[in-house]
């Protein structure tokens, strides 16, 4: 394994539950937020909601797109302060929390992609899925855990 390559991903206690608020918000559309934090160990610390900028709009509801000012803002932001942009995250309000094709399409990589989802049973419940896009090759799920 690359050491770039994380192992397990931590989130702050404080940067999941903004997270958690932000993705849910946003339905019926698709929420997503940029994950700033550090890589040794990889853990999310701070949490920069983005705008839904996918056009058309009426496609939000199944599509995301960060806008590049954004992005932009958030490296500066997090540099300054000894973070990195280690990802993003984002909703899949009817569907389960798996990188579609177009996600996997649209990434930048190698990159973290945090997905919140419905559970696998119709109705489920949310589940918050954790992935790590490869330059080549299939997204790897990774384990997470909350930490204070």
């Amino acid at each position: 394994m690359n050491p770039q390559t994380p192992a397990e991903l931590c989130i702050g206690r404080q940067a999941l539950t903004l997270l958690e608020a932000v993705l849910v918000a946003a339905a019926p559309e698709e929420g997503c937020a940029l994950l700033l934090g550090g890589r040794d160990p990889w853990c999310v610390r701070r949490v920069w909601p983005c705008l839904n900028v996918w056009e058309p709009a009426a496609d939000r509801c199944r599509r995301f797109a960060l806008d590049p000012r954004e992005q932009l803002l958030a490296q500066k932001w997090a540099r300054t302060r000894g973070l990195s942009v280690l990802g993003s995250a984002h909703s899949h309000p009817l569907s389960e929390p798996v990188p579609s094709a177009l996600d996997r399409s649209l990434a930048f990589t190698p990159t973290l992609m945090l997905i919140l989802g419905q559970g696998p049973v119709a109705g489920g419940a949310r589940s918050l899925a954790c992935w790590w896009l490869p330059e080549q090759g299939r997204p790897r799920r990774l384990t997470w855990r909350m930490d204070d």
